[in-house]
């Protein structure tokens, strides 16, 4: 990842960007925050790799989004889509429909999500996760097999599975999910290690597992959620090899 600086083009939600954006150059990668249909298309093209997340929807957005996957493709980079809270309305739930007739190379979301995706009843009203991961195993293991991807269900202990494979990514914080866009911020890691790593299952696992011993470290000092946010960039910058190799627990699933 420090090696090659990935140029990753992130279309983000307006509380994510910024956290976005510093946990990639946190990792080594470099963001680009753009979205306009104008010019998404023939940015993607430029970038190592492309991020989608439906956040906050608006049809301007949508055809950017479009023309940024559109161009992805047609360039043979890889992109990753995160459906935010698709449940939560009858349009964004057409729109992320849309996007995953587009082939994401990776989807990453909470339980709830995954299971939304899927057509399954789940206990999710907004963008937080109300059902454990757990409940979405089987479904991300379908979901990822149908549509030929990688399914990513983070929560406590993420799952990751191309249909074939699958493990689970254990370490963070319980106080992760009381810091803004720190989900969607892995989307955006998860791109930047889809550049770089060729198997897109690996990818997402390497991703995960930074972002969880990350989250570790920060933990240690933290004294709530608003020092976690900030040690947990310092602590992602920090992250060598080494350090990765002797505190992720990742097991097969």
């Amino acid at each position: 990842m420090r090696a090659a600086t990935p140029l990753v083009q992130c279309i983000t939600n307006y509380v994510a960007m910024n956290v976005a954006a510093n946990t990639l150059l946190a990792a080594g990668a470099s963001p680009a925050m753009l979205h306009a249909a104008e010019e998404a298309g023939e940015f993607a093209a430029l970038a190592d790799a492309l991020t989608v997340n439906i956040g906050t929807l608006s049809p301007p957005w949508v055809d950017g989004m479009i023309a940024a996957i559109r161009g992805a493709k047609a360039a043979g980079r890889p992109w990753v889509l995160d459906p935010v809270a698709l449940q939560a309305s009858a349009y964004r739930s057409v729109v992320a429909a849309q996007l995953m007739d587009l082939s994401p190379t990776i989807v990453r979301g909470n339980a709830s999500e995954i299971l939304a995706l899927c057509g399954e009843a789940g206990a999710g009203r907004g963008a937080d996760a109300m059902d454990a991961v757990a409940a979405a195993e089987g479904s991300a293991r379908a979901l990822a097999t149908a549509r030929g991807c990688v399914v990513a269900v983070t929560g406590a202990v993420d799952f990751v599975t191309d249909g074939a494979r699958a493990v689970r990514v254990s370490g963070g914080s319980d106080l992760m999910p009381k810091v803004t866009a720190l989900g969607c911020a892995l989307t955006c890691l998860v791109g930047a290690f889809a550049a770089v790593v060729p198997d897109p299952f690996d990818a997402t696992v390497g991703a995960l597992a930074s972002f969880a011993v990350a989250g570790e470290i920060a933990a240690e000092k933290a004294e709530g959620p608003g020092s976690l946010g900030w040690r947990l960039i310092d602590a992602l910058a920090a992250l060598d090899a080494a350090k990765l190799e002797s505190k992720a627990r990742v097991t097969p699933a």
